[in-house]
C-alpha cells in the first residue's frame, strides 16, 4: 500500500475486486471526456488484476478505507510508463486526484527503472490538465483524433514528466 497524507493507493486484489468491477463497469464514473470502457465479467477482472508484469491497478482510498477511484499504470517499454486515473464524481474537486497522481509518480520513479511517465487527456478536460500540471507534468503536444469517445474521434493532449524534472518524492510517506 502506498500511503499519502489524505489517501492511500491499494494494489487491486481479490479483496477489492468487486469495487474494481463496479467502478470499471459503471458508465456514471467516466466523464464526457473519456471513452466508455469495455465492459468486463468478474472472471475477466480477476485475470486483469493478477497480471501485474507490465501493468497494475490501484484502488484510491481515503484514510478511512472508503474507495473513491482507480489509478493504473501500463505499457512499460523503452524506459517509459503510461498512467491513467479516475475519481468518483462525488469526490471531484477535493484534491484526491492530485494526491493520487503524485503518489503514483513518486512510487514509479522510486521503484521502476524508468525515465519518463506519460498521460493523455481530452483538450476540454481542464480539471485533469490542472492535476497533471500541479504534479509537474508538461504538455508536449496533441495526438489528433486518437481517442474514440462516445461515438466521436477526439484529440488528446499528451503530457509527461521526466525523472530529472521530478527530483524527489513530494507526497509518498510510506510503502507498506
Amino acid at each position: 500500500m502506498l500511503e499519502g497524507k489524505s489517501i492511500h493507493l491499494k494494489l487491486c486484489d481479490r479483496e477489492n475486486l468487486d469495487y474494481f468491477l463496479d467502478f470499471w463497469n459503471n458508465l456514471d464514473y467516466y466523464s464526457d471526456y473519456e471513452g466508455i470502457m469495455e465492459q468486463m465479467t468478474k472472471a475477466e477482472a480477476e485475470k486483469r488484476i493478477e497480471d501485474t508484469s507490465k501493468k497494475a491497478t490501484f484502488i484510491i482510498q481515503k484514510k478511512d478505507g472508503t474507495s473513491i477511484g482507480l489509478i493504473v499504470y501500463f505499457g512499460q517499454s523503452s524506459g517509459s510508463i503510461t498512467i491513467g486515473y479516475a475519481i468518483e464524481p462525488s469526490e471531484h474537486g477535493k484534491g484526491y486526484g492530485t494526491e493520487a497522481l503524485q503518489l503514483m509518480t513518486d512510487y514509479l520513479f522510486l521503484a521502476k527503472e524508468i525515465h519518463r511517465i506519460q498521460a493523455n487527456t481530452d483538450p476540454e478536460n481542464k480539471a485533469s490538465q490542472r492535476i497533471l500540471e500541479k504534479v509537474g507534468f508538461k504538455r508536449e503536444g496533441v495526438s489528433r483524433r486518437s481517442s474514440f469517445v462516445r461515438g466521436q474521434w477526439r484529440d488528446e493532449y499528451n503530457y509527461s514528466i521526466l525523472r530529472e524534472e521530478w527530483k524527489e518524492p513530494r507526497t509518498l510517506t510510506k510503502i507498506k
